[in-house]
């Protein structure tokens, strides 16, 4: 059996990872992988194998920076059974296909600056046509229920409490005389998030391969988290201001929605109006309604006992499809709040936004999610005082903030105890990936001080036998 990590390596995203066993090749993920532009595009295009040799992909949840690349290797050549829970595939279906409209209208934005700079036009990686090829590749199975993907592999679907349908994949392998367990975390939740259940505590393996994304840190409580976003919301206001947050369209918009709903019913903050500018993030709230198993008690009976209102909308909020009302957001005059994608700021409507108020001090960015290394949403955290936007270059003088507390990421301490339950039952040798490197050795040396002996922080490439 071989182990090779081909993606979400001493960083953050395009989470992927190969699995070689019985003379079958599976795969578990295929994110986007997201940075300078120029590395991102030849990175993501290229994979470092032959996609039609793959015999079956395993999803941990729809997240672009573990689904993202799907549509590529498809079109490469891929014709195996792409393996997800019902809610991720559901979620996939309106993700991937907004991932390629979004790469079109951005290429076609910036092709238009070549053309007048006399340079050759560049093409998207894949299209919305691309995405819709991939997926009749699907096939969903829901939580706890074991399943073949290749002869000697068996995987089961465990709850991960990160985003809606999100899992831990648990693999039960057998080659030759030899069997093992292999617990890939995918991304763990946090436990107490409004609508999703707990995740799942570890269990028994001889592998596990592990996030790390905040495993250097820990996050605000969910009180100091909402108190962050009041100052935030109550400061700009007085300053006659908009704040802007990049914000992923799955799970972290919709909590958003839902506090500043509730920060509105208790007069926290003043009744400005409040914009989601994301055709996705539209989609993805229906979605959530299609899958009552993913949510937590409270929720069951909130929904049950309010069928006929939307958890998610209130009189303040306004949902924005349409382009030109996108485009409209450009002249407001007035306070607002502009909840708008890409997360980490690399694509989409979010980018137009910068654009046009990243350069008014009355204005604030605020970040509610990680922002990997090289991304445009780093480069503000990190305190640039100017950045390029499509290619033209912008004076950084709206404010910049960051609320940690909204991650559906496990902090340090969280991790530790996700993981304690299978290291109470057993010695596993422990794979940290999807976090920067400080944050895994961070995490690295807390796990040793459980008492864990073998840990690896791999490589992008690295292969590891396990004969």
């Amino acid at each position: 059996m071989k182990l090779t990590f081909l993606g979400a390596a001493r960083t953050v995203t395009g989470s992927m990872h190969l699995l070689e066993v019985n003379g079958h090749r599976v795969l578990l993920d295929c994110g986007l992988f997201q940075g300078r532009r120029a590395e991102t595009y030849e990175r993501n295009l290229n994979f470092p194998f032959d996609p039609a040799s793959i015999d079956a992909l395993v999803l941990s949840h729809a997240h672009i920076d573990h689904s993202g690349n799907i549509p590529n290797l498809v079109k490469q050549g891929f014709r195996g059974n792409i393996w997800s829970t019902p809610a991720t595939r559901d979620l996939c279906a309106a993700m991937l296909q907004d991932s390629g409209h979004i790469q079109e209208k951005d290429v076609e934005y910036v092709n238009k600056k070549r053309a007048r700079k006399g340079l050759p036009p560049v093409e998207p990686l894949y299209t919305q046509e691309d995405a819709m090829n991939a997926l009749p590749y699907f096939v969903s199975l829901g939580y706890d229920r074991p399943f073949q993907v290749v002869p000697g592999v068996q995987v089961t679907f465990l709850d991960a409490g990160h985003i809606l349908g999100s899992a831990m994949v648990l693999l039960e392998i057998t080659e030759g005389e030899r069997t093992w367990r292999l617990l890939f975390s995918g991304d763990v939740g946090r436990k107490g998030l409004d609508i999703l259940r707990d995740p799942t505590p570890a269990l028994p393996a001889d592998i596990i391969i592990m996030e790390s994304t905040y495993g250097s840190r820990i996050h605000e409580t969910h009180e100091e988290a909402r108190q962050i976003l009041r100052r935030v919301i109550n400061e700009t206001y007085r300053r006659r201001g908009k704040v802007i947050i990049p914000a992923f369209a799955v799970g972290r918009t919709q909590e958003l929605v839902y506090e500043l709903h509730q920060l509105t019913v208790e007069q926290k903050i003043p009744p400005l109006p409040i914009y989601v500018d994301s055709p996705l993030a539209v989609n993805v709230t229906e979605i959530f309604r299609l899958h009552p198993e993913c949510y937590d008690e409270e929720t069951r009976v909130f929904l049950a006992e309010n069928q006929r209102k939307d958890p998610f909308g209130f009189y303040r909020l306004r949902y924005i499809r349409d382009v030109e009302q996108s485009k409209a957001l450009n002249f407001l005059r007035d306070s607002a709040v502009i909840i708008s994608a890409s997360g980490m700021c690399e694509s989409g409507r979010i980018l137009h936004h910068l654009k046009n108020n990243i350069e008014d001090p009355n204005n604030t960015i605020l970040f509610v999610g990680f922002q990997a290394e090289h991304t445009l949403g780093r480069r503000l955290l990190d305190g640039w005082k100017h950045v390029r936007i499509f290619g033209e270059e912008y004076e950084v003088r709206a404010r910049i903030e960051r609320i940690d507390g909204y991650s559906a990421h496990a902090d340090r301490n969280e991790l530790l105890e996700w993981v304690r339950p299978a290291l109470k039952k057993g010695k596993p040798r422990i794979f940290l990936v999807h976090g920067e490197l400080e944050a895994a050795q961070s995490l690295a040396q807390a796990l040793r001080d459980e008492g864990v002996r073998r840990i690896d922080i791999p490589e992008r490439g690295a292969t590891f036998e396990f004969p």
